[in-house]
């Protein structure tokens, strides 16, 4: 059977968009653009600014801001304009260096995810020995690797594009004659890098299930305040994630929470006729934390699994796709990098109140 045109046999001579498509297109994708680079700038600011968000965990969102705001302010633009033209009329060494720069942050992003993903994994199932490990070198260490392994993925085609005959010079797309590397990249990527954020995420959310079980069995242990005392100072020694303790930088908070009531005793009777409420509390958080957990990854793979999909059976000759469907998918992709910024702070108390004092000042500014 022949699978080099498993898609529908798209006519060549499509025919130019109009003026309405034009300005439509270009306002949607500007309107995402201009919101990608203000959330990711936001990220940014208010890390930077914000004193109790100077933690190693927060310099791996900082990162992903950094390298999500290059997206939107590099690549998206000039995708923008190549199209709504049609054609690419910036030339070849622009091409290059936009095409370069596309793979590298997008590859990028992407990896940012699956460190963050670890460093919570290490974070909750390995806390005493990771509360020491976990330093600004540790975080800038992660940092470096990432953007080296993302080099390391995308600049190979650098090195024979320039061997193409460019008999369309209006043109700037990403060869697939290359079967090899596009397995290497689109594996390096994306597959790999997706089975480890699932195999993450699903320890860590097993791992939180079991604490918040044990933090329930436990929880009428401590019925009086110096029961609670003794819990806390325990929770002290130990690094397990106390509230008072533990920053609030992740949307997995919710699981970094599960020993708070262990210090704060009821104070109604020693009978403790609380456990039925317990028990829905926890239920309720366990919900909770799926929830972020689903979103987080849904965002992922709806985001950039389309696309990756499409590169490798493209490069394998399996099917073709066109143009425009080439576009939407690429733009799934970039959307993740607006979605980074709200799914990574959104569920974080101090980024909220960071946010809001950074709104405060630029109201200030503007009245006076």
């Amino acid at each position: 059977m022949n699978f080099t045109n498993c898609s529908t046999e798209y006519i060549m001579a499509v025919k130019s968009k109009t003026v309405t498509e034009k300005l439509l297109i270009s306002l949607t994708l500007a309107l995402i653009t201009i919101l990608t680079t203000l959330l990711n700038f936001a990220v940014i600011l208010a890390i930077c600014t914000t004193k109790k968000l100077h933690q190693p965990a927060n310099y791996l969102i900082c990162s992903l801001a950094v390298t999500d705001f290059l997206v939107a302010i590099l690549v998206m633009p000039l995708s923008i304009s190549y199209i709504v033209m049609d054609t690419w009329a910036l030339g070849y060494i622009i091409c290059e260096i936009w095409l370069s720069i596309d793979m590298t942050c997008c590859t990028c992003s992407i990896l940012h995810l699956c460190v963050i993903a670890l460093d919570r994994y290490w974070a909750i199932t390995d806390a005493i020995e990771y509360a020491r490990k976990r330093t600004p070198k540790r975080a800038g260490f992660m940092i470096l690797t990432v953007w080296a392994i993302s080099i390391f993925i995308s600049m190979p085609p650098f090195f024979w594009r320039n061997h193409y005959n460019s008999s369309i010079p209006s043109e700037c797309v990403i060869k697939h004659d290359h079967v090899v590397y596009t397995i290497y990249s689109t594996f390096g990527a994306f597959y790999i890098p997706l089975t480890l954020i699932l195999i993450v995420y699903y320890r860590i959310y097993h791992a939180a299930k079991s604490l918040y079980q044990k933090r329930g069995s436990s929880r009428h242990l401590s019925n009086r305040s110096t029961d609670s005392h003794n819990s806390f100072a325990h929770c002290k020694l130990t690094h397990t994630f106390c509230v008072s303790d533990f920053s609030t930088s992740d949307p997995t908070t919710e699981f970094d929470k599960i020993n708070v009531s262990v210090r704060i005793p009821p104070f109604d009777n020693d009978m403790d006729p609380t456990g039925d409420r317990q028990q829905q509390i926890s239920s309720s958080r366990e919900r909770k934390a799926a929830k972020i957990l689903g979103l987080i990854l849904g965002a992922f793979i709806l985001s950039w699994l389309p696309f990756f999909i499409k590169e490798l059976v493209v490069g394998l000759t399996l099917c073709s796709v066109s143009d425009e469907v080439a576009n939407f998918l690429t733009w799934l992709g970039y959307v993740n990098s607006l979605i980074n910024p709200l799914l990574y702070t959104s569920f974080n108390d101090d980024f909220k109140l960071a946010f809001r004092k950074l709104m405060r000042c630029k109201e200030h500014s503007l009245n006076a």
